[in-house]
């Protein structure tokens, strides 16, 4: 393929290319529809084992993904309001923000979700970061699985970076934030604002002056929105207080409206 190849070419190339890379779907029949393609190269992406990829196959998926991104719209850092002490609340897909780093809400596995076109926001940035990701993602799992042993999983609050590969953001921060199984108590909260305080951290000590924060355990790991909200905005004042300089701008990303209006209530 050329300097001009177009999307829907770059579209056809990657799908007849990931179904011989997954063996199983290796004879689906590709539907005509660029929509209906699209899931199906977004699914076969989902479930991919992390492994070796072509670098022509990369070349290609690389140009297919920072084309969608375009085409999805990049939101740049200027093109959020400032509400106050550099704090923000931005409503939408944190893929397309062209920020030092976003937070992906991990599982303990660390590689990402596995279930085609979930909409997930695991699910969403492993999509358009592209299969680099993952394999980074394993990669650094197997190097802490040789040092604290196979059954190793990532614990609760623990940040892990990654490059953003074909997102407009540079870095992604992965954390697997506390889950909700029968009632709320001290201990979930003080593990939800150590993810906060942790992923801060991380940003200090790699230089990353903006950052935008999903709504990390609320969704299926049912940590209640408001008192989410309420952790995650007096952590990052009080952070961004005791840290002056060392972030300028963190974003609230939020997805929900009911979400949009409990932040901007608190911000």
């Amino acid at each position: 393929m050329t300097t001009n190849t177009t999307q829907e070419e770059r579209l056809d190339y990657l799908v007849e290319e990931f179904k011989a890379d997954s063996g199983e779907y290796k004879d689906l029949e590709t539907p005509k529809d660029p929509e209906r393609k699209r899931t199906i190269l977004r699914s076969l992406m989902n479930t991919r084992m992390p492994r070796e990829m072509p670098a022509d196959v990369i070349r290609i998926q690389d140009e297919y993904l920072k084309e969608r991104s375009k085409e999805k719209g990049v939101v740049a850092l200027s093109d959020i309001p400032e509400i106050q002490g550099g704090l923000s609340i931005w409503q939408g897909d944190i893929t397309r923000l062209a920020v030092d780093a976003i937070v992906n809400a991990a599982n303990s596995q660390m590689l990402g979700c596995f279930r085609p076109m979930h909409n997930c926001i695991d699910n969403c940035i492993h999509t358009y970061a592209g299969v680099q990701l993952r394999a980074e993602c394993n990669r650094q799992m197997g190097e802490l699985r040789a040092h604290f042993g196979r059954d190793y999983e990532q614990p609760t609050a623990v940040p892990m970076l990654t490059d953003g590969y074909n997102l407009p953001a540079k870095k992604i921060i992965h954390i697997v934030g506390p889950t909700v199984q029968y009632k709320l108590t001290p201990a979930l909260e003080n593990d939800l604002a150590n993810c906060y305080r942790n992923v801060l951290d991380l940003c200090a000590e790699n230089d990353l002056k903006s950052v935008a924060f999903c709504c990390i355990s609320t969704g299926v790991f049912s940590f209640p929105n408001r008192r989410a909200a309420e952790i995650a905005v007096e952590t990052v004042k009080d952070w961004m207080s005791k840290h002056p300089g060392a972030v300028n701008r963190v974003i609230f990303n939020v997805f929900k409206d009911e979400d949009k209006i409990i932040y901007e209530r608190l911000v």
